[in-house]
């Protein structure tokens, strides 16, 4: 017991006379950031790194942001703060509150370029021990980027000793792009080139490019360096391989989000077009109304349930199936109803209908682009690897989408509501001589459309501006998504949306967005020359007569 005591005893002695120690080093490198030369400041900030101390993380981030001054009276480092009369001051390496001074009596601690990226460098070693690993994943970013002479040592320690495996390859990636930068053998570069060419990666490639530039500029380089330079350009060759390939997939992801949204545009489309034939042109309105519903929703959770804003999203999709479905059902029984087999006179009416309902919604809420704000756990992408990231925000759109299609073909397949409707769809006289009561069939149908618009405008107001004009961008491809696919034919709309999304996300590097469509418009006439009733035709007397 007594040999336990005198352990603690000298620990804590020991512990004690340290500290005063370590302050007073750190107090001593810092000096010469009070130098006049950049030499002095940048030995200073590397000596200050090497301490490891947690202020001299402090001390360099605040020299970074240009918050760092040193009190003209006492040579005091301090950290500041804005405050009415000047700055609130701190003591960089004690915390010590020092209160408010003017402005007059502090002069800045100025660094040059060459000092920043040294800084960002230094600062990433110092947090590489950090037991945050989205600290450990900053530090190793950081390094990779500034490539600080003299890291290799940190930053191989710091990968032997890591567990996290994402944290791991950004820290392989460092100390590969810091023995390529400053490798002293042949060998060294060689090898961190044969870690780097297999990461695939836009910055490894800018990397590669520009180490492989400078061998090229030398005056006179060494048969080693030549080699190396070509090692470089094979290494380029494979990134560029695998980056094409990923484009590929990034393309495939992004042509499916866009049919994703135009699936959910033109789904409620479909359905009024194929049961009533009805050309809806104020079908983009129903959107617009369920974005804006998406934004009310909003705003009355920020201001009645603030600690629930994230999950506002979640009630605005019930809440604009309701609205645009109401609003549906009014349309139908108002203005519809009374224009049934007259199809020019439904398309003016609904198209005045449509200029009607955005000028009303610039009425209520102004001309003016509305902010929706996609809750935390949508915001971000998956980093599924170097070079392909996909987006959470339209990873849940392609998801939403399959389960709204899904519910449709429940609705009409398992649904007494569905059976009627697709008897009103293939023969609207024998369902009506069979008791279906046909108006009904037709306000609802119509009410469902535009509920499933809605629901497309909460998704839509996730990645587009909630504007008055936000259902005329759509109303075209959701008319072309339906002609191609098959009118009325829920397999049809899923498969000419996804058809027409992969092909615009083709095209568009090539064309542009603008020639993209026109051309795939170009395709659909041409297509519907030979399948007039598009890819899936409904079978039906009504219908093939």
């Amino acid at each position: 017991m007594r040999i336990t005591i005198k352990a603690i005893l000298a620990a804590l002695l020991f512990l004690v006379t340290l500290s005063p120690v370590a302050q007073a080093d750190m107090a001593d490198e810092a000096k010469g950031l009070l130098a006049k030369s950049y030499g002095d400041k940048i030995a200073a900030v590397e000596a200050l790194a090497a301490t490891g101390d947690d202020h001299a993380a402090t001390l360099l981030q605040a020299l970074l942001a240009g918050d760092l001054y040193v009190q003209k009276s006492s040579d005091t480092l301090v950290v500041t703060q804005k405050a009415a009369g000047g700055y609130r001051i701190t003591n960089v390496l004690t915390d010590e509150d020092l209160g408010e001074v003017e402005t007059d009596t502090l002069s800045k601690i100025r660094i040059n370029n060459n000092m920043r990226g040294l800084i960002k460098g230094l600062l990433g070693s110092l947090t590489l021990k950090s037991k945050v690993p989205a600290h450990r994943l900053k530090a190793a970013n950081a390094i990779f980027t500034s490539r600080p002479e003299g890291m290799e040592t940190a930053v191989a320690t710091a990968l032997s000793d890591e567990a996290d495996p994402e944290v791991k390859t950004a820290l392989a990636r460092a100390l590969a792009a810091l023995n390529l930068t400053h490798g002293e053998t042949p060998e060294v570069r060689a090898d961190a080139l044969l870690v780097l060419q297999e990461l695939h990666d836009p910055e490894v490639k800018g990397l590669l490019s520009r180490e492989a530039r400078k061998l090229v500029a030398l005056e006179n380089p060494s048969a080693e360096n030549l080699q190396l330079a070509a090692d470089i350009q094979t290494a380029l060759a494979r990134i560029d391989e695998k980056l094409a390939f990923l484009a590929v997939i990034e393309n495939i992801f992004q042509g499916i989000s866009l049919g994703s949204v135009l699936l959910l545009a033109a789904i409620g489309l479909a359905i009024t077009f194929g049961v009533m034939g009805v050309i809806n042109m104020a079908h983009g309105e129903m959107v617009m109304i369920g974005a804006y519903t998406t934004y009310v929703v909003q705003m009355l959770f920020k201001s009645m349930a603030p600690a629930y804003l994230d999950y506002s999203i979640i009630a605005a999709v019930p809440s604009a199936f309701v609205i645009a479905g109401l609003c549906g059902i009014g349309i139908e029984k108002t203005i519809i109803r009374f224009l049934y087999g007259r199809p020019l006179e439904t398309l003016l009416a609904t198209w005045g209908l449509s200029l009607v309902l955005q000028q009303l919604v610039r009425t209520i809420f102004g001309p003016t682009n509305k902010e929706v704000i996609s809750p935390g756990w949508l915001s971000g992408a998956w980093e599924v690897t170097g070079g392909l990231s996909l987006t959470y925000n339209r990873i849940a759109i392609i998801l939403f989408a399959i389960a709204i299609l899904i519910m449709l073909m429940l609705v009409l397949r398992k649904t007494a509501f569905g059976l009627e409707m697709r008897a009103v769809t293939q023969n609207r006289r024998m369902a009506a001589s069979m008791g279906i009561r046909t108006g009904w069939v037709d306000a609802m149908t119509f009410g469902l459309g535009s509920g499933v618009a809605g629901m497309a405008g909460v998704a839509l107001s996730q990645i587009d501006n909630v504007s008055p004009n936000l259902g005329q961008a759509y109303i075209i491809d959701s008319f072309m998504v339906v002609v191609f696919g098959g009118v009325g034919n829920l397999w049809g709309t899923l498969v000419g949306a996804l058809s027409l999304g992969i092909t615009n996300k083709f095209l568009e590097p090539y064309t542009g967005a603008v020639l993209a469509k026109i051309l795939v418009l170009i395709v659909i006439i041409l297509f519907i020359q030979k399948r007039p009733r598009g890819l899936f035709a409904l079978k039906g007397r009504a219908v093939e007569n």
